[in-house]
């Protein structure tokens, strides 16, 4: 592969849960944040909200940001030029997390480079409530993502991904024979094992209904856990009610032509 510091700063980037009690600085805040604003955009729908409150935020961050999807700033610039809203909820949506999407992602390989560490939190849309109430956001703000930012208290190596070949398929997807799919599980799990990464955390999710525990921590990797996360439904069922009290519909078109 090619290397320069760039691809370094990426290919190094791992989840930091643990971070010391320096505080960024107002300069390094805004720096991460210009970063995340050159990301492309389809609309510029992404908005910050901060929190500097060690004790209160995630991990005991010094930085917690939650990047929402914002449509009402853009409503407010529509109105100025006299223009309602017409594009239905799914696809103003579907634009919006990928402008999120790239604007979290510069802003971590901006605080990379900048010798801090970052970790993502994917539950913040079931919690919109009480976001909503703490921050006062007004209706057609959607928090998507939640990103912890500061210096890493400890350090560890970056986490497993695939091999290449099960990631690009190039002119046309494959067939995906057993053995490709064991090999590129046996990378993932053999990755996280040698970093006795759900060892340190505990992290063993629990079975339901009648299948019988055979993992211990020596074999249990990421391949079981997912498989449990998704195939147990863990996840809360209420996404399209949240995404209702931030202001959005995204089904009710779809129901009308029914």
């Amino acid at each position: 592969m090619i290397n320069n510091p760039v691809i370094e700063t990426m290919l190094n980037r791992k989840s930091i849960r643990s971070y010391t009690d320096e505080m960024p600085s107002d300069e390094v805040i805004e720096t991460i944040v210009r970063a995340g604003q050159q990301a492309p955009f389809a609309s510029q729908l992404g908005s910050l909200l901060l929190k500097r409150d060690r004790e209160g935020n995630p991990f005991k961050a010094p930085l917690f940001f939650i990047l929402c999807v914002d449509s009402y700033k853009w409503e407010r610039i529509m109105a100025r030029r006299n223009w309602t809203m017409m594009g239905d909820d799914l696809l103003l949506m579907l634009l919006g997390m990928q402008d999120v999407a790239l604007m979290a992602e510069n802003m971590v390989i901006a605080a990379e480079s900048l010798e801090m560490g970052s970790c993502f939190l994917g539950g913040i849309p079931f919690h919109a409530e009480e976001i909503i109430k703490d921050f006062k956001l007004p209706p057609r703000v959607f928090p998507m993502v939640g990103l912890t930012i500061g210096y890493p208290a400890n350090d560890h190596p970056p986490r497993p991904r695939y091999p290449i070949e099960f990631v690009l398929f190039e002119d046309e997807y494959p067939q995906l024979d057993d053995e490709l799919v064991q090999h590129s599980m046996d990378v993932m799990d053999e990755g996280y094992l040698a970093q006795d990464y759900y060892l340190d955390l505990k992290a063993m999710i629990a079975l339901q209904g009648d299948r019988e525990e055979t993992f211990t921590y020596d074999t249990y990797s990421w391949t079981e856990h997912i498989c449990r996360k998704w195939g147990q439904n863990l996840f809360p069922p209420n996404l399209l009610q949240q995404f209702e009290r931030c202001g959005f519909d995204l089904i009710g078109k779809y129901r009308e032509e029914e």
